[in-house]
Formats: C-alpha cells, sequence, structure tokens
C-alpha cells in the first residue's frame, strides 16, 4: 500500500506549532512521461528500490500544496484549500518559511511513490482511516497503558463462540454472545461452557515415554500410562502424589517421583466374606450349566427349577441369625413358588386370594422370627419393668400367647382377655376406640397407667397416629401416647401388619400404609442394618457421609413384591446389604434368582427380545413354531453388576470364582474380552492344578489360557517359552514375528541353522502373514 508523508517542523519551541511544507504538482508533460514509462516497463510482479523513488531535483520541483493539514475540529485538509482567513487563527499551520523549514529527511532528491504516480491523498486517508481505525486504536492503547497493574489482567468469559472453529489466539474465543429476553420474567439460562482447544490422542509410538520407559528419574513420565483408574489386588492402590479431594491442597505435587503403594480395607471382614462367596457361588456353579452360545463363547446359564431362594436357605442352619441367612429367607416368603395342592377345577380368582392369603402368612412368619432377638434383648434388659410394659413388648413382636400369660401372672385380667382377640375383627377395634374416647372425654386417663392406654391403642388399630391425652391443669393433665415410639422399622412395620390393617388387607395395602408414613416423615426410613451396629469397624471403615442414606435391603425385598413398576436399578445398591460401597455379593446374587431364573423383575435398561437363542438341549430350533426360546435384549446394568462382582472377587483372589461370574456376561464379544483380560493378569497364578479347573469345570478353552502364560512368560523374558506357548494356543501369527525378531537372530549368530529350521518348519503347515519374505525367506537363504 502506497504511503503518504507530511512534514512537520522540529522546532524546538513548545509554543509554536509545526509548518506545513507544500509541494507543487507536477506538470501535464511529467505526467504523461512518468505514464509512458510506467506503460513501458516489464510487467513483471517484482518491484526494484528505484522505481519506489523519484530522483532529489522533481522532489524540490514540488511544492507543498498537497501536504495535509489538520485543523481544530481533526478533520484533514489540502494547504492549498485552505485560505488566508481560515489559515491567520489557526496557529498550526503557517506559511513555509525557510529559516523554520526542517533540512529533508533521508535523500532530498527522492519522492514517495504515492505523489510518482498522482495517487489522491485525502481518498486514501479516509479509506485508512475508516478501515484500520489509527487514531482510535493509538488513543484506546494509549489508555490501556496508563491503567494501573491491577485493571490490565485478562479475564475470559465462559460464553460460547462465535463461530464454530474459533481460538482464543484468533480472537473470538473472548467475543460475548449477547443474548435478548423478552422481559424480567424470563431468566436466561448459563451458557454451556466450551473448551476453547481440541486435544487429540497421541499414538504409543508418537508419544514422549516411547523409549523412555525405564527412566525411573521421572516416575510420572515412565509410568505416565500405566497408572490407569482401578484397584489392586486386596485393596491395593498404587499412586503419585497424595490421595486427597478435588478441594484439598496438598504440598507435594503429582509429578514426583515418589510412588506410594496405599492398601485400603475394602470390606469390613474380607475373611468371611470371601467364605460367603465361596458357599454361594459354589451351589450357583452347580445348577449352572454352562454351553457354547452361538459364537462358541462358554455362557453360564442357570437352571431356574433349582436355583430359588429355597435353596439358598438350605446353606445356612436353622438357627443362623446373619443378614444374610434373613435376607434368603424373606425371598422364599414373598417370591418363592408355593404349592396350594389345589384340583385343576379351581378358578383363577380363588388361587389369587389364596396366594395372597399365604404370602401374607409366610411374611408374617417371617418378620416374628426377625423381631424376636430384638424383643428377648429387650425384656432381658427391663427386667424389672411393670406387667403392661412387658405385655407391650411381647406384642410387638406379635408373641400373643406369651403376652396373655404375662397379663395373667400381672393380675390383669380383663387385659388378658381383650389381648387374647388381638388382630380381631372390625367391630372389636370400634369398641377399643370409643372405650379410649370416653376416657379422654371424662378425663379418666389421667388415672390410667400409660401402658395400658399404649396397649389399648395397638389394639384399636390406632398405630399411625397419637393418642391425645385430656388437657386438664394440673393433675388432670395426661400425656400423649405414640405407639410407635421407640421401635425399629420391622416391628412398626409388623405392627401394621398385624394390629392395624385388616385381616384381608394385602401385602400391597400394609406397605402403603407404611410407605406413606415414611413419606410423610412421621417415620425414618428404614436404615441398614449396620447403622445400629455402633462397632468401630462399622464406623470408621468408610465415609458415607456425603452418601444419600439408603434403605434397608430387607425392606427393599418387601417393596419390590409390593410395587409392580419396581425395577431391579431401585433396590439393588451395595451399601443397602453391606457396610462397603464396593461389595456387589448380595446384590448379584439376587439379580440372578429375581430376574434370569424367576423371571420376576429385572433392571430398567433391558432391552426389547430380538431374534433366537440356543435351547438348553444345545440345539437350534429351525422350525417354524414357536417353541424355539427368544433372545433378550441386553441390559447394561446387568453387565456392569457383573463385571463389579468378578472384579471384588478378582481382588480377594478367587480366580475360578471371579471366572465363573464373567461367564454370566450377556455379550458374547464383551464375555470373551473379560475372561481372557482376566486370565492375563493372572496368568502368574495358573498352575496346572487351577489350569484343568478351569478348563474342566469352567468350560473356558485351552487356548484362552495357554495364551496367557505366553504373554506372562514373554513379558518375564523367557522368550523361548513364549514361543512353544503361542504355538499351543494357536497363534502362529504372534510365534512367526517372535521367531523372526527374536529368536532366528540368536540362531543366525550361533550358526545354530539346526534350531533355526525347527523354528520355522513348523509354520509350513499353518500359514502366516508375511510367510514368503519372512520365514520362508530365512529357511531358504541359511539352509
Amino acid at each position: 500500500m502506497a504511503r503518504f508523508r507530511a512534514d512537520f517542523s522540529d522546532s524546538s519551541d513548545s509554543s509554536s506549532e509545526p509548518e506545513v511544507q507544500q509541494e507543487l504538482e507536477p506538470s501535464e508533460d511529467e505526467r504523461e512521461s512518468e505514464e509512458e514509462s510506467l506503460r513501458s516497463s516489464s510487467p513483471s510482479s517484482e518491484m526494484h528500490e528505484d522505481e519506489l523513488l523519484t530522483s532529489r531535483a522533481r522532489r524540490r520541483k514540488h511544492s507543498s500544496r498537497n501536504a495535509l493539514i489538520e485543523d481544530e475540529d481533526g478533520e484533514i485538509w489540502y494547504a492549498h484549500e485552505v485560505d488566508s482567513d481560515r489559515r491567520a487563527p489557526n496557529p498550526r499551520v503557517s506559511e513555509p518559511s525557510s529559516s523554520s523549514s526542517p533540512p529533508p529527511r533521508g535523500d532530498p532528491t527522492l519522492t514517495s511513490w504515492a505523489q510518482h504516480i498522482g495517487v489522491d491523498a485525502q481518498k486514501m486517508h479516509v479509506m485508512q482511516t475508516s478501515l484500520f481505525r489509527v487514531p482510535e486504536e493509538a488513543a484506546a492503547l494509549k489508555a490501556l497503558n496508563q491503567l494501573p497493574p491491577s485493571h490490565l489482567s485478562l479475564r475470559v468469559p465462559l460464553q460460547p463462540l462465535n463461530r464454530k472453529h474459533s481460538r482464543d489466539s484468533d480472537g473470538d474465543g473472548i467475543r460475548p454472545d449477547f443474548r435478548e429476553r423478552p422481559s424480567f420474567a424470563y431468566d436466561i439460562e448459563p451458557p454451556i461452557h466450551r473448551p476453547s482447544r481440541k486435544y487429540a490422542r497421541v499414538e504409543s509410538s508418537e508419544s514422549a515415554v516411547q523409549g523412555s520407559e525405564g527412566a525411573f528419574l521421572d516416575a510420572g513420565l515412565a509410568f505416565g500410562r500405566s497408572f490407569r483408574v482401578g484397584w489392586g489386588p486386596d485393596g491395593t492402590l498404587v499412586h503419585l502424589g497424595a490421595l486427597c479431594k478435588p478441594s484439598s491442597t496438598q504440598k507435594t505435587s503429582a509429578n514426583s517421583s515418589v510412588i506410594t503403594r496405599t492398601v485400603f480395607p475394602l470390606y469390613a471382614d474380607a475373611a468371611a466374606g470371601a467364605t460367603l462367596c465361596g458357599k454361594l457361588l459354589q451351589h450357583h456353579l452347580t445348577h449352572s450349566p454352562i454351553i457354547p452360545d452361538d459364537d462358541d463363547v462358554p455362557f453360564a446359564d442357570p437352571d431356574p427349577e433349582f436355583l430359588n431362594f429355597s435353596s439358598f436357605v438350605a446353606l445356612f442352619p436353622a438357627a443362623d441369625r446373619s443378614y444374610e441367612a434373613s435376607l434368603f429367607r424373606l425371598g422364599q416368603a414373598l417370591f418363592d413358588d408355593i404349592d396350594f395342592r389345589l384340583g385343576a377345577s379351581v378358578t383363577i380368582d380363588i388361587r389369587s386370594r389364596i396366594s395372597a392369603v399365604r404370602r401374607k402368612a409366610a411374611l408374617s412368619a417371617w418378620l416374628e422370627g426377625a423381631v424376636s432377638p430384638t424383643v428377648e434383648a429387650e425384656l432381658r434388659a427391663n427386667a424389672s419393668a411393670d406387667t403392661p410394659t412387658n405385655v407391650f413388648t411381647l406384642l410387638t413382636g406379635h408373641q400373643i400367647e406369651k403376652a396373655v400369660n404375662a397379663a395373667i401372672d400381672g393380675e390383669f385380667w380383663r387385659l388378658a382377655t381383650l389381648i387374647s382377640q388381638a388382630g380381631g375383627d372390625l367391630e372389636f377395634q370400634q369398641d377399643l376406640k370409643h372405650q379410649i374416647e370416653i376416657w379422654h372425654g371424662e378425663r379418666i386417663d389421667v388415672h390410667i397407667d400409660e401402658n395400658v392406654r399404649r396397649v389399648y391403642a395397638l389394639l384399636a388399630g390406632w398405630v399411625n397416629k397419637v393418642v391425645v391425652g385430656s388437657r386438664g391443669g394440673g393433675l388432670e393433665k395426661c400425656s400423649d401416647v405414640d405407639v410407635l415410639k421407640g421401635l425399629d422399622w420391622k416391628r412398626a412395620f409388623g405392627l401394621h401388619l398385624w394390629y392395624s390393617e385388616p385381616v384381608n388387607a394385602s401385602i400391597a395395602q400394609v406397605y402403603q400404609t407404611f410407605n406413606q408414613l415414611v413419606t410423610e416423615n412421621q417415620i425414618p426410613r428404614p436404615p441398614p442394618f449396620y447403622s445400629e451396629m455402633k462397632t468401630p469397624l462399622t464406623t470408621s471403615l468408610w465415609n458415607l457421609s456425603s452418601i444419600p442414606p439408603t434403605t434397608d435391603g430387607l425392606f427393599s425385598l418387601i417393596r419390590l413384591h409390593a410395587e409392580p413398576a419396581c425395577s431391579l436399578s431401585q433396590i439393588l445398591t451395595p451399601l443397602s446389604f453391606g457396610t462397603s460401597p464396593v461389595d456387589y455379593s448380595i446384590s448379584w446374587h439376587l439379580y440372578i434368582i429375581l430376574s434370569r431364573c424367576m423371571r420376576v423383575r429385572d433392571f430398567a435398561d433391558r432391552g426389547d427380545p430380538v431374534g433366537r437363542t440356543r435351547r438348553m438341549d444345545d440345539e437350534i430350533s429351525n422350525s417354524d413354531d414357536d417353541d424355539g426360546i427368544k433372545q433378550e435384549g441386553h441390559s447394561p446394568s446387568a453387565d456392569l453388576l457383573t463385571s463389579s462382582y468378578a472384579s471384588q472377587l478378582e481382588n480377594q483372589g478367587l480366580i475360578q470364582e471371579a471366572l465363573f461370574v464373567l461367564l454370566h456376561i450377556e455379550g458374547s464379544i464383551g464375555r470373551k474380552k473379560a475372561i481372557k483380560d482376566l486370565l492375563a493378569r493372572s496368568a502368574g497364578r495358573l498352575d496346572e492344578w487351577m489350569s484343568r479347573g478351569i478348563e474342566g469345570s469352567l468350560k473356558i478353552p485351552r487356548t484362552w489360557i495357554t495364551e496367557a502364560k505366553a504373554n506372562y512368560a514373554l513379558d518375564n523374558g523367557d522368550i523361548f517359552d513364549a514361543y512353544e506357548l503361542f504355538l499351543q494356543a494357536e497363534l502362529y501369527d504372534t510365534a512367526h514375528d517372535l521367531a523372526i525378531v527374536e529368536l532366528a537372530p540368536d540362531a543366525i549368530l550361533r550358526q545354530d541353522f539346526e534350531l533355526l529350521k525347527n523354528l520355522f518348519t513348523i509354520f509350513v503347515n499353518h500359514p502366516v502373514i508375511g510367510w514368503h519374505v519372512r520365514g520362508k525367506a530365512s529357511l531358504f537363504h541359511f539352509l
């Protein structure tokens, strides 16, 4: 672009402004000669220095009449356009004077290229001002430089970019995206933050770590690609720096060369947990035939005829009061099939009614056994309590006969008569309610023992409300009675089941009444069983303050039976069945029983059934009828639960049990990969006895086990053993590559051509990739 220049005075007097030099316009003859010389010049795009400037004599010939001046309003004028009246009051423009004009800058014989070709200086200045805004930018920069340092920080607003592929370096990343709203009644959602840079995955061959894996001086560089998020055996975690929360401030850096090995107790009692898992999985393996699927990948198919809650209950002694035994007994009462011993002529309505009564009776029997230890412990703790207190405690465990005997022993004859009718019809309950109202109206309740009134309220069915006492003054003031006060959730639920709801009420109705009280915060949500155990093991093992409160697994099973819309995704939470949030043992076994065997409920993300699958007798249905078994849709939650449980077993050292669990993964590709990965991680433990057990009991192919051993041998530097194991695993391409790269060069250096022949002869009958240019070429060249 052409440049324009206006020469000003360099006078040292600050009061006087520089004068403008006027230059004379070239004559017509000179312009014609210049244009002719330009037309005759070479069409080349190159421009030499002698073409930019003219001679010194021509510059002197020009006058300063085309010089630019600035008036008081900031406008630019030619010097010859400003008349004498306008220049007179303006001290910035004066007549040229020989005494005040500055010496010419540079060579005085040269003139600008713009004057040489006759470009309009005013037009070019206007274009320059409008396009580049040089004065405004200069003023803005000057103002910015004058700001204090505290105002010079650049803050990029978290706002979307204006272009699709904009970058901060282009200035687009800091341009705000202004949005309008019709009024203040409408809120503007905060903009979504999008990163200004895109990061690409670096391949291992191009990484800076390639070839520097042994640089132990920088552990972060050497082991950077090896440190993935995951647990090691027995809760081992190897990490750089310190373990902390994201909001914590650490003194050490994660880039240090110190590697820390930390062991976390993942389970409250690892030995007892491993024993329980082994017992449950052994029973599961006994009744789960392992067959190849359509892709010839082994798959464990649980037998629904033998795998139910009753079969697992048989694994625990009758006197076992553990939580797991109580859980399977509750599942037996709610979900196992009941033999009604009815004829074929009985209608479906009668069968449904009988089923509801039998289910409720089974649940009542289970609940009595579940709360009996608590009732007995409370009676022992209050050995000196009065008779009404002991009677109420026995009634909370539905021990009617013992409560009647206790009332008779305490000479409460009338109370014993009423207790014998506990859980009676509605007329009996209405009479008791009327009696309590009479006591309250006549203010007689103040003279009756509080525990007696509590027993009356319980027998009357007033479980979900507080019995208000009379509001007299002084000695006539009576306290209120809360029947559920101080009771755990199982006894509170039992009072609704035994005394509050009608006899013909179903389990679902009892659950809805109880759950409504929980929803309205009238009673607390049923907590997990371990929350009542104030042992240091359960309180200090995990910090569960940031985890939402969970519900007891027993109550979750009752909810699953009462709510048809409840799925396994809502109840199979590890913290509902144990103290560890990574203990998936009970959750997985419940999933297998309820979903795979009994078909009671499933995960919410289960897909629609598609196609057909292999029969139990290992035959494919090719007929046109519907005798074939439809292949169920895939459930990611089911596979995730299975993988989590297998990882837990692997951490406990139960390799065979973990492999058996992985056989339940639904997808063939994912199942095969998970099994091979586990074998590769556990190759060091795969002795001959374990290998035979895995191959014989779990039907895992021998080649998969041998491949894991081959990779382990190769990692330990046993090249020839790895070569032989790869051949046994029928991985001829890998064995061929290993022979070419590692074994053949050593044999050639030792001139052991017999070994070289043995290395490659085996591949003659097994085609491999690159055989003719690699292994075969070596055979013909050296033999």
